[in-house]
This record gives C-alpha cells, structure tokens and sequence, in this order.
C-alpha cells in the first residue's frame, strides 16, 4: 500500500458519496469490477468500519463516478480515502492497506481534524 497524507484540500459530502458521512470519520473506496486486490480491500475497510465507533464506509466503482475520480486523480484501483468527521479528505492510499494501517489512519484523521478545530 502507498500512503499519503492529506491535509485539508479536498472536502467530500454526502451528496458526492451517496452516503452519509461517519460522525467519526469515512472510508472512501474506489474500485474497479476486475480488480482482484479491491476485494481483500473492501474485506479490510468494512472490518475497520465495523469495529470502530462513527465511521462510515463506501466502495464507489470509479466507471460508476468517473467525474468525482477525475477530480481526485483516482488512476489506480483500489484507492482509499479516509476522511474527517467534516468530510476533509485527511488520508490517501493505494493498494490493499493491512487493518492496522487504517486504524493507524482513521486515528491520524481523528487527531488533524481536532487540531483544525483548534
């Protein structure tokens, strides 16, 4: 998995996702149909949005949201965002993440967003 953190460029909302977000903080999958890693991806998010309190999850195929993956220059699948409880993209990765990582993440949003409250 490749990582990158973000800091507060892009803001998503319900409207764009289809969902609405987590209180806590959402996990933002974007898929392909023949992409095999996705799969073990979307295993690995929907764990880590069940076992954490607050937070959504959305697998978006990127042929169903072209406009919104052009946008975020999604060039590969899968690509994971993880955003704040504002909807502020804070996280981006690609590749299929281990659950760690994205409690490890899904902590650093929760800490940056506190911090931009500040």
């Amino acid at each position: 998995m490749t990582d990158q953190v973000v800091f507060g460029e892009v803001r998503l909302g319900p409207d764009e996702l289809g969902v609405p977000l987590g209180s806590a903080a959402t996990l933002v999958q974007f898929s392909s149909t023949f992409c095999q890693p996705c799969r073990m991806t979307r295993l690995v998010l929907e764990r880590a949005a069940s076992t954490a309190a607050d937070v959504a999850y959305v697998d978006l195929d990127v042929a169903d949201h072209l406009a919104l993956g052009e946008r975020l220059d999604v060039t590969v699948t899968p690509t994971v965002l993880v955003l704040d409880a504002a909807g502020v993209v804070r996280h981006r990765a690609t590749g299929t993440p281990r659950l760690a990582q994205v409690r490890a993440a899904l902590d650093a949003a929760a800490d940056r967003a506190g911090e931009a409250r500040a």
